[in-house]
Order: C-alpha cells, then structure tokens, then sequence
C-alpha cells in the first residue's frame, strides 16, 4: 500500500475521529441510542481501517494480539464484577439501584460501567477476529 499515498493520507485523518465518535457512542449510549457493542464496533473498525491500509503486522505491533486477550477478559470482568458488586451491596445480580444513594444515580453508574465492559470486549474480539482472517494467507502460517 506504500503506493497509496492517498489513502495513506485519508485513512491518518479519518481514524481519530473514527476513534472519537466510538468514544462518544460509548460514554453517550446511556443517554441515546449506542452503547458498548456499538462503540466497540466502531472503534474496532478504526483498527481494522488502520490494518488494511498499513498493513496486518502494523497493526499488531499497535495492538498485539496479546493485549487483545487481556482486554477481552478484563470487559467480561468487569461486567461479571458488577454484577458481584451489585450482590455485595444487597442487591440482585445487576440490580443497578444499590450502587449509589439514590437508585436513578445508581442506574446511570451501573449502566456506564457494564457497557464500558461490553465495549472493550466486542472491540478486543472484532479485532482478535481480523487478525486471525487476515493471517490466514501468511506463508509462516501455512508450514506449521
């Protein structure tokens, strides 16, 4: 893709505001429709985007698969944790009402924190999904 300038180019302008807006879709999903499986879909993208453009293994080294793992079982965590927490604090599982003084502030923090959990794990599988289709014709790959 070297010969690509300008693709190259549209592709370094467009990603951070791919980034942003997954960020916005994220944080803003409680409020409007969005949330974490779409915020970390459209984050996702902006990787995958960055990984046609710039090729696989540069897109490995900005997020190695390794991570991708980590962060994949830290959102399944962190929403399985508030859960537990929610039980913890007298309540049922994801009864979001325990978690602050007054229920509808309980249901605000609640909610941002499972779709947090949700949209770091959706992007760190959509990911993990592109590197495993795009590896596929690797000659490495092949002869083991």
């Amino acid at each position: 893709m070297r010969e690509h300038t300008v693709l190259r180019v549209v592709a370094q302008l467009i990603i951070p505001p791919i980034l942003i807006f997954a960020l916005y879709v994220q944080f803003h999903g409680d409020y409007s429709p969005g949330g974490g499986f779409q915020a970390g879909v459209i984050g996702a993208s902006a990787i995958i985007l960055y990984g046609l453009i710039f090729g696989v293994e540069a897109a490995r080294r900005a997020i190695p698969p390794t991570a991708l793992r980590i962060t994949a079982s830290l959102g399944v965590l962190i929403y399985g944790g508030t859960g537990v927490a929610t039980m913890l604090a007298g309540g049922n599982f994801l009864d979001y009402n325990v978690l602050a003084h007054d229920p509808i502030h309980g249901q605000h923090y609640g909610l941002l924190i499972v779709e947090f959990g949700v949209g770091v794990t959706v992007a760190s599988i959509m990911i993990a999904i592109f590197y495993v289709f795009a590896g596929r014709g690797r000659i490495e790959d092949r002869d083991a």
